[in-house]
């Protein structure tokens, strides 16, 4: 379980740290372009979107870096519970904006942080 948790933690972290550097780097004309998908930044304004993608660089790292340094591990699972909820808020916005297939893959998402989550806090957690 231990090494299936550390693959998932692995692929979202980079991930959302693909995103979050996007985010960060790209005016919102520009991110909005890459695909038909980032049209919900439409709803909101430039800082927000530098400020989602702090976010999301900050739950990255720490998805990772307390486990890799040994300091405050349980940083993890508290980690991936925020981020379990920074994409409840995800889906919220592609529920109000009626994109349904999009919102399936934030609900996956989802879901992943809060089996990582569950992973780290009861079924291997770091000791």
């Amino acid at each position: 379980m231990n090494v299936t948790l550390w693959i998932m933690t692995s692929v979202l972290a980079v991930a959302y740290t693909v995103g979050a550097a996007s985010q960060l780097m790209m005016s919102k004309e520009r991110y909005r372009s890459l695909a038909d998908s980032q049209h919900w930044v439409d709803d909101f304004g430039a800082g927000h979107i530098k400020a989602i993608g702090a976010v999301k660089l900050t739950g990255a790292i720490g998805l990772i870096l307390p486990a890799v340094v040994d300091v405050a591990p349980v940083l993890v699972p508290l980690a991936a519970c925020g981020l379990a909820l920074f994409m409840a808020g995800a889906a919220t916005t592609r529920f109000r904006r009626s994109e349904w297939m999009l919102m399936v893959g934030d609900t996956a998402f989802l879901a992943a942080f809060a089996f990582i989550a569950w992973g780290r806090f009861a079924l291997s957690p770091f000791v």
